[in-house]
């Protein structure tokens, strides 16, 4: 008697046991569950991290959303992913714009990457206003931090050919 009066009491506490989520045994370490913390702003670095693995996946969707928590969070690597999901229309519509401004600040932030990207953005005037002397200095800033295609480009004369496959020129030719 005294153990089914035990099991009653614990199936009836269960509710009390589950966790803040409603769950006695939640996801842990799955691409979901970093979702859900994108989701609730907890943006620590395995979940920032996480976005890389739905983004190679397939998964722009998911991985939109948890690089946009942990880009306006700060985490400058996820601006970086930000714009290439925008430049590349995964998880929504290709936007050169949008893609610009997500390298322009990673740049701001100090990411040597994002000076890269910008960099190459303002010697094209891919989503912003042509401006050579702007991209050369940024592009300078990443060599000098030791980018390896920024310290090619250096040393090709800032020749964007050098470090883009001819593949993507269409991308960015001038639209007029």
């Amino acid at each position: 008697m005294m153990r089914r009066a035990t099991v009653l009491l614990l199936v009836l506490a269960a509710p009390a046991l589950a966790d803040d989520y409603g769950t006695t045994n939640p996801e842990e370490m799955t691409l979901d569950r970093m979702v859900e913390n994108a989701r609730r702003g907890q943006t620590d670095m395995a979940t920032c991290a996480s976005g890389y693995l739905m983004t190679k996946s397939g998964q722009h969707g998911a991985a939109r959303e948890t690089f946009t928590a942990c880009a306006e969070a700060g985490y400058t690597g996820a601006m970086t992913w930000m714009s290439y999901l925008d430049d590349n229309g995964f998880g929504g519509d290709t936007n050169p714009d949008a893609s610009t401004e997500w390298n322009r600040r990673a740049a701001e932030a100090g990411d040597p990457i994002g000076m890269f990207n910008h960099g190459l953005d303002l010697l094209r005037g891919h989503g912003t206003a042509v401006d050579e002397a702007a991209g050369r200095a940024l592009i300078d800033r990443a060599a000098e931090a030791g980018v390896a295609h920024a310290q090619r480009l250096v040393g090709a004369g800032y020749d964007p050919d050098e470090v883009t496959p001819d593949a993507d020129n269409w991308k960015y030719a001038p639209a007029f």
